[in-house]
């Protein structure tokens, strides 16, 4: 049988395996799922699940069951290309036909000294277990402190100040304003909410060195106190990507053709924060990739030539607790509670393959 694996379980991967397993495939093809985890985790509501507002179990999606899928569990340390092989850590090499990786991004500490080992994580389902327990135990009046004033440093401020109202809550951010990368009314909408929860918000701080319990800022000879420290200022793909001796843009992604594929080696897609596309990473840009990259395979698998429109995201959606949210549809800005339902919305369908 050939073998065509996918590499990560997650949004962009589990869409291609979803769409596959939906359309036709060839009675010599099996699919071949490899995670490390036995479901898919919910990332984008990972910063719920550190604060405290979730179960895991609330953010767990199983993987499909189907006579043509097969799933293996199992870390992924290598991909040896020329050789057409996965290598996974205590097992034999799975060799492939055709390949996707999928498997999505890690922080990036921007070369500053202690960053990695004295703050903590929500880039995967155990980081953000192990930085719930960090949060978890600090004292009532201790300090946290959340390095990144985009999308996650936002969404994770918020839900903690919820979560835990006697702890002090701080977000920092080299930037002049929290969300930065939106449009102006956004930045004051979640600022004032900051405002009025009692967030406090340090701009222009540009950290050099972290410590246990200490922050240090190049701009300043006072250091930054903290009992808790979560980052969320910057992700790069990961490591087995980042070994990849082949083209790649300026944040590290794999260059990619108009079909996905890796222009030296067109059997292997790149889907995900992984891939060079025209978007900030995110699971609906790594969900719309996936859907091409079934679509390109589908043609291929009939001896059709690939048609495949631009790719066309619906917009971004943010939560400040439970209550409040702000989005952004095109032009359109979004506050209050209507972008928060549409969130919980856009969650749901995602717990049920919808859309």
């Amino acid at each position: 049988m050939k073998r065509f694996v996918v590499l990560g379980g997650g949004y962009g991967g589990l869409t291609v395996v979803h769409e596959l397993l939906e359309g036709e495939l060839p009675d010599d093809t099996v699919i071949v799922l490899i995670d490390r985890m036995p479901h898919q985790g919910l990332k984008t509501e990972y910063y719920a699940l550190a604060a405290g507002t979730v179960s895991d179990l609330d953010l767990r999606v199983q993987f499909p069951s189907d006579p043509r899928l097969i799933v293996t569990y199992g870390e992924v340390t290598d991909v040896n290309l020329d050789a057409k092989q996965v290598i996974l850590a205590g097992q034999e090499p799975l060799e492939y036909e055709r390949l996707v990786i999928a498997l999505g991004c890690t922080d990036k500490y921007h070369g500053i000294e202690g960053a990695e080992l004295y703050s903590n994580s929500l880039q995967t389902f155990s980081s953000a277990r192990k930085t719930y327990q960090k949060l978890n135990d600090v004292k009532p009046y201790g300090q946290v402190s959340i390095i990144g004033g985009g999308l996650s440093g936002v969404e994770i401020a918020a839900e903690l100040r919820e979560s835990r109202p006697d702890l002090n809550v701080r977000i920092i951010d080299r930037g002049a304003s929290v969300m930065s990368a939106f449009p102006g009314k956004v930045q004051e909408y979640v600022a004032s909410w900051f405002l009025e929860h009692d967030v406090e918000m340090r701009s222009h701080v540009s950290l050099n060195r972290v410590e246990e319990g200490i922050l240090h800022d190049a701009n300043s000879p006072d250091p930054i106190y903290t009992d808790a420290t979560v980052w969320t200022a910057g992700i790069q793909p990961v490591s087995l990507v980042q070994r990849i001796s082949l083209p790649k843009d300026k944040q590290g992604r794999l260059i990619i053709n108009e079909y996905h594929q890796l222009p030296d080696y067109p059997e292997v897609f790149i889907v995900g924060d992984c891939a060079s596309v025209p978007f900030a990473p995110s699971g609906q840009a790594a969900g719309a990739q996936g859907k091409q990259v079934a679509q390109v395979m589908q043609a291929i698998w009939h001896n059709k030539t690939p048609r495949l429109g631009p790719m066309k995201l619906k917009g971004v959606l943010g939560s400040l607790g439970k209550k409040a949210g702000f989005g952004l549809m095109g032009k359109t800005t979004l506050m209050g509670r209507v972008p928060r339902m549409l969130k919980s919305g856009v969650l749901w369908k995602s717990k049920h393959h919808i859309g």
